[in-house]
């Protein structure tokens, strides 16, 4: 589970979360951030707690550090994906701003940016490309570009999320799961051909983490990317052969009204393959309860202990690839 909190402070509860083992990580946001000193001693605290608990591997902790218009922490990378793609030499652009994200995160004590983006725009534009996320519309480009971000990031310690496979560049303005269910109507070939194709360089050079999205996509399964064992199982690890660390999207979003509450949610997520769990509605009882019917669910029998197993041994491996 990765946990949120509102403010500046983290609230004594999921201080205490940490140090019985209850957290894999704490998701941050600009409202939790002041400045990098502040988030340096909050970091540190955390770090702390989780220190004095029985997991013996750190806390991973996390923003969204893509560049441009998002960016949780003050400084690198100024430049947004789209920015970087039509830059004269747009590799190596990639990569200072991979290596700038790193060092500005890693200096503070972050250790997984939610980023790069590698969501292939339309030339129509959508919400991916009005926001400047999309290293462009070529899928080989932004695979290059993506892979040149993801390997010079990581070479400073600090870890990278691809996102948001299988992708969300065909998406619309209106399709944006944090407001609503989202559905991107594209055939097989183009998904696979197109939308999935940056991802394959970046599982070669070493990727560590996938974000999965909460968009529907017909051609694969009628459920949430994100929830979908044929999206996360079949087609991200098999046929791409992915073997790092997946991660929700929140599990709080408006794209997935219909599925019940954030505890059904969890549950189904898991189900499908996913090994993070990322509450980031700010509400700290969301977490908890999700905690606690994933326990009750394993006591029960009702989920799959091989395949959870194997999903703490992941997330484990990365706890400690990030210390």
């Amino acid at each position: 589970m990765i946990y949120s909190y509102s403010g500046l402070t983290p609230p004594r509860r999921l201080l205490e979360a940490i140090r019985q083992g209850e957290a894999a990580g704490v998701i941050l946001f600009k409202e939790n951030i002041t400045s990098r000193a502040q988030i340096g001693r909050v970091i540190a605290r955390l770090q702390r707690a989780a220190a004095r608990g029985p997991i013996g591997a750190p806390l991973l902790v996390m923003v969204d550090q893509e560049g441009g218009y998002v960016r949780r922490l003050p400084g690198e990378p100024l430049a947004s994906h789209k920015t970087i793609g039509q830059a004269g030499d747009p590799e190596a652009a990639a990569r200072s701003a991979g290596r700038a994200a790193g060092l500005n995160l890693g200096g503070v004590g972050v250790n997984v940016n939610l980023g790069p983006v590698l969501d292939v725009a339309r030339s129509g534009g959508g919400f991916i490309d009005d926001a400047r996320r999309s290293f462009g519309t070529d899928p080989g480009v932004v695979g290059r570009l993506g892979t040149a971000f993801v390997v010079a990031q990581q070479r400073t310690g600090v870890a990278a999320t691809a996102k948001h496979f299988p992708g969300l560049g065909a998406g619309s303005s209106y399709d944006n799961t944090d407001h609503g269910p989202a559905t991107m109507d594209i055939p097989l070939s183009v998904l696979r051909a197109v939308d999935e194709a940056p991802y394959e360089p970046a599982i070669a050079a070493g990727l560590r983490l996938v974000m999965v999205s909460w968009a529907v996509y017909p051609a694969l399964d009628d459920r949430p990317a994100g929830l979908s064992p044929v999206v996360v199982g079949q087609e991200l690890r098999g046929r791409l052969g992915f073997h790092g660390v997946t991660v929700t999207d929140s599990l709080g979003v408006a794209g997935l009204r219909g599925y019940g509450a954030i505890e059904d949610r969890a549950l189904l997520a898991t189900e499908a393959g996913m090994d993070l769990l990322l509450c980031a509605g700010r509400k700290l009882s969301e977490g908890t309860r999700a905690v606690d019917a994933l326990a009750r669910a394993l006591d029960r029998e009702e989920v799959d202990r091989p395949a959870y197993l194997a999903a703490v041994r992941r997330v484990q491996a990365l706890r400690t690839a990030v210390d």
